[in-house]
């Protein structure tokens, strides 16, 4: 059969390797339609040697309309991923529905939803949306792990901006925290997806190699960083994969490896109003650990926040305790660092030894309070102040008595106390020595009896 050259085509061939491309189940279509295609194009192929799962809306065949013919070709193509551990790229780009078969257009795109959702943890699941994504499509590219899109081609929306106003591109699901990675163009975008198939592991049992691409014991200069140009300075090579980039950007979600080993990376922004923590903030940290713990991946936490941001949202406690819940629950690798402050909630909760860290660091000019000092000796210390001992000089007290690392370590809050040039040797030796971590106490018969 003749391959037609159309968007969806291209798109999907750009995806994988030169040459392994392969089609899955090129000769289904309608029945009794003269089309020798359909509008959903499947198949494999490898991506940096590694094997990979694509499905493709095809604008250019029937719009990209989604049928009972494209949803059950696409479940046959997750069936096949599942078995094999696989991960799956999704492209986006439709018109919607075929709107005269009624009832059974909508349950194509529930069956889509069964198989995403049946997928989900078992298997790395990317989303490209490469034009137009609305609907119950946008629903089913929400949940996928991580969404791309492209400036000037991304469309994603759950209602018509023309029903209901405002916009849908590309900015705007980056703002809202729909899109992971917002790419400038197509291309980019294609090269996003790439890199992160490439990047994660094939499946929730998959354990990657470990992979010397720059020395772990190299000295780092961190003084005065904070956010993504922390985790660059700390990661291999300086390079990291940056998520949800302009959502909550008080706190910096990435991907980066250390030492060969893939982490994920969580950093607050200080420049970013003192890396107060927001609503949005905590949910996309939440997600990238909960991402992290279903494919065994360890999380590195950095922090230098003074605390929760003063705003009237009432969705504050929710996502405080989506974050909480996350890093609590997860059974993953967890390595907590204090680089800077750590002011009450934000100690608690991003990823302390009270949350379930296996390790928790900080930094030797670290600074660990209840409260900011000047309002703790406000709130309980101001009787101290005196015409012979000022302000400054009880706010200094109270940094040298209750703020200090060296008082958290003495109550076994922090683990260690390291100097600031060897802490990306420290992260690295961490990941190494909990590499082989259980998700559970090992099953034993009985003790072995003393001679």
């Amino acid at each position: 059969m003749e391959k037609l050259e159309t968007k969806g085509r291209r798109e999907i061939v750009s995806l994988f390797d030169a040459g392994t491309f392969v089609e899955m189940g090129a000769y289904i279509r309608r029945r009794g339609e003269a089309d020798v295609y359909d509008a959903v194009l499947c198949g494999y192929g490898a991506i940096e040697g590694k094997l990979t799962f694509a499905f493709v809306q095809d604008s250019d065949r029937k719009a990209g309309a989604l049928d009972e013919i494209g949803a059950a070709k696409i479940e046959k193509l997750y069936e096949q991923a599942v078995r094999n551990g696989a991960p799956v790229i999704g492209v986006f780009d439709s018109a919607g529905a075929v709107v005269y078969d009624g009832a059974t257009a909508l349950s194509a795109y529930g069956r889509v939803m069964k198989c995403v959702s049946n997928a989900s943890g078992i298997i790395p699941q990317i989303a490209y949306v490469s034009g137009v994504c609305g609907g119950m499509a946008a629903v089913i590219a929400s949940m996928f792990d991580f969404t791309v899109t492209a400036e000037g081609e991304s469309a994603l929306y759950v209602n018509a901006p023309n029903v209901v106003g405002g916009k849908a591109d590309a900015a705007t699901a980056r703002v809202s925290g729909l899109s992971a990675i917002t790419a400038a163009d197509g291309a980019s975008a294609v090269a996003a997806v790439r890199e992160l198939a490439a990047l994660l592991p094939s499946n929730n049992r998959d354990v990657a190699d470990v992979e010397w691409v720059d020395a772990p014991d190299r000295p780092v200069m961190i003084e005065g960083l904070s956010g993504l140009d922390l985790i660059r300075a700390v990661a291999d090579n300086a390079r990291a994969v940056t998520l949800y980039e302009g959502y909550g950007d008080e706190i910096v979600t990435a991907l980066a490896q250390l030492g060969g080993r893939l982490c994920g990376v969580i950093s607050t922004d200080a420049t970013m109003n003192d890396g107060q923590i927001t609503a949005a903030a905590a949910r996309k940290a939440a997600r990238l650990v909960s991402f992290c713990d279903s494919f065994s991946i360890p999380v590195v936490t950095l922090v230098d926040s003074t605390g929760v941001a003063a705003a009237n949202d009432p969705e504050q406690a929710t996502a405080f305790a989506k974050l909480a819940s996350a890093y609590t629950t997860a059974n993953c690798a967890k390595i907590s660092v204090v680089t800077g402050k750590a002011y009450g909630a934000a100690f608690t909760l991003l990823g302390s030894r009270a949350l379930g860290a296996d390790l928790a660091l900080a930094l030797p000019a670290s600074v660990i309070s209840v409260m900011p000092p000047e309002r703790a000796v406000a709130f309980v210390w101001n009787d101290q102040i005196t015409h012979t001992e000022s302000r400054a000089d009880v706010e200094a007290k109270w940094l040298e008595t209750y703020a200090t690392p060296t008082a958290a370590a003495e109550n076994g809050d922090i683990d260690d106390i390291i100097p600031a040039e060897e802490l990306r040797a420290r992260l690295c030796a961490a990941l190494y020595m909990l590499s082989e971590k259980a998700d559970c106490y090992p099953d034993r018969k009985h003790g072995v009896l003393p001679l």
